[in-house]
């Protein structure tokens, strides 16, 4: 059972958190840092009671005939905890930049101007499925002297109390505000609609999941929104390529998970090396039951795959679409010119790769390429924060302002001009 809802019940989730946010923002980095720490210990001390709430979310799930992948997004694993734990010790160990003062410069009136970084305020998370983001958007949020208001999905409802609460014993535990961090506790859809249309207390918004949700949010947000949209990520195999080092690389970019939105959904073969790396890939791909949907050239070379029943020609639709599944879209094409125009045509702008042995190739493709992460030689499972060395990040964003890529500390504060004066007037 969840705690009834009211529009009040919402209105006094706001309050507690705009009051602890002033209380956060005044936190000596030092204190912020101890509850860090103080929550990776109580992860890793309580990851046995943390299975066993996360088991009842897990049992709805396939009750409920979510698909594999989603169930698999839900899992409370203990290699999962105890990444969220070394998240929460990555970020205390990290300099604090709230109250950094950077680009000091003296004016010709001799004032003094430079831009301090400050918290945002807060933040209110609206995500569906991963629990661990409960602690990701807590640690993100301690870390940069926030408050946070947390709605997660019902699917992980109780996963997601039972993190809350551990956070909320890391804050008392070091002597912050309980209220710094606060998860809804019901299930009740209504809260959204409420969350995001209450700019008195909330700074800015950040959805995490379909795009449906991010859609509707962005639509109807009276708050900011730092919109993290899907995943339509490319690998672009080139021509010259390491083909062996290829081939893994477009291994592990599909099928090291598929569920997560850094999953390879698209795959690009120059044609110049085609001929050789798809009957390889396609090998590789039809023993882990990855269905390849192709074009024609693609389609043609691929005839040597051991199950031609994992291949499909592939629509239009295809090129636009994040499959989250053992789906894979794949196209040859002429060379990197042609690689860049398709991704910036398709792509969500996201994270896109390009697997190249020539370094004029791989540098425009990273000038060229208009998405928040580009990569070289390299697996796009690695765009998130975690990888980045930023602690933890609170989502993806592929907006342009503000914030863009993995968000971490930085996308949660803001800049003030301060002007430092010794008496000067304006003439």
């Amino acid at each position: 059972m969840t705690t009834p809802h009211t529009p009040t019940a919402t209105q006094t989730l706001g309050l507690q958190a705009k009051q602890a946010s002033a209380l956060m923002a005044k936190a000596p980095a030092a204190t912020r840092n101890a509850a860090l720490r103080k929550l990776a210990q109580l992860l890793r001390a309580n990851v046995d009671a943390l299975q066993i709430d996360n088991a009842q979310d897990l049992a709805r799930a396939v009750a409920a005939g979510l698909s594999a992948p989603m169930v698999d997004r839900l899992k409370l694993t203990p290699k999962v905890i105890e990444t969220c734990a070394q998240g929460c010790e990555q970020l205390a160990a990290m300099a604090d930049i709230i109250g950094e003062v950077t680009a000091l410069r003296q004016q010709p009136s001799g004032i003094r101007v430079g831009q301090m970084r400050v918290p945002i305020g807060v933040f209110g998370m609206i995500f569906e499925s991963r629990p661990n983001v409960t602690i990701e958007a807590a640690s993100l949020s301690i870390k940069s002297g926030n408050a946070c208001i947390l709605r997660g999905g019902s699917e992980a409802i109780d996963s997601n109390k039972a993190l809350a609460r551990l956070v909320q014993q890391a804050l008392i535990d070091s002597g912050l505000p309980a209220h710094a961090v606060q998860l809804v506790q019901t299930t009740d859809r209504a809260v959204v609609g409420e969350l995001i249309t209450m700019p008195q207390y909330v700074d800015v918004i950040i959805p995490r999941g379909g795009k449906g949700l991010i859609e509707r949010i962005s639509r109807e947000s009276k708050v900011p929104v730092i919109k993290h949209l899907d995943g339509n990520c490319h690998t672009y195999v080139d021509d010259p390529c390491d083909l062996a080092m290829a081939v893994s690389v477009a291994d592990n970019a599909k099928t090291s998970k598929y569920s997560p939105c850094n999953a390879t959904e698209s795959l690009l073969v120059a044609r110049g090396v085609a001929v050789r790396f798809l009957p390889l890939i396609g090998a590789i791909y039809a023993a882990k039951g990855v269905e390849m949907r192709c074009d024609a050239e693609a389609l043609a070379l691929l005839q040597t795959c051991p199950d031609k029943m994992m291949l499909q020609p592939a629509t239009e639709a295809d090129w636009f679409e994040e499959y989250l599944a053992p789906i894979i879209s794949i196209k040859v094409v002429a060379g990197v010119d042609e690689a860049i125009d398709h991704i910036n045509q398709y792509s969500s702008h996201h994270t896109d790769a390009i697997l190249t042995t020539d370094h004029m190739h791989a540098q425009q493709f990273l000038r060229e390429v208009d998405s928040a992460s580009v990569m070289v030689n390299t697996s796009t499972r690695f765009a998130d924060g975690f990888e980045y060395g930023l602690g933890a990040e609170i989502g993806i964003s592929t907006d342009k302002f503000h914030a863009r890529g993995p968000v971490g500390i930085e996308g949660l504060t803001s800049l003030k001009y301060v002007v430092l004066g010794e008496g000067e007037v304006r003439n």
